[in-house]
């Protein structure tokens, strides 16, 4: 059994145009307005929740110290082999 609690509230700063389109689409969709305020606002803190992936192009390059300009070269050779 789910416990619903209604909550009057008074929402300043609205975009009256935007309001109207989300209660229309609201409307259309056969949802009373505070449902489709409830499910926006579920969705909105979900997408907030939701860590950004690590890319590969996060990764910075840096400095591996004297004597290291050449070891990707070597990493390639080990890996792949000599040049023909």
């Amino acid at each position: 059994m789910q416990l619903v609690i209604s909550v009057n509230i008074t929402i300043r700063g609205l975009d009256e145009r935007v309001f109207k389109r989300f209660k229309a689409k609201a409307v259309e969709e056969g949802m009373k307005l505070g449902e489709a305020v409830t499910q926006a606002m579920e969705m909105w803190i979900r997408q907030r929740s939701v860590k950004p992936k690590a890319s590969l192009l996060d990764i910075k390059p840096f400095n591996w110290g004297e004597g290291t300009e050449k070891v990707s070269v070597e990493i390639d050779q080990i890996l792949y082999g000599g040049r023909s």
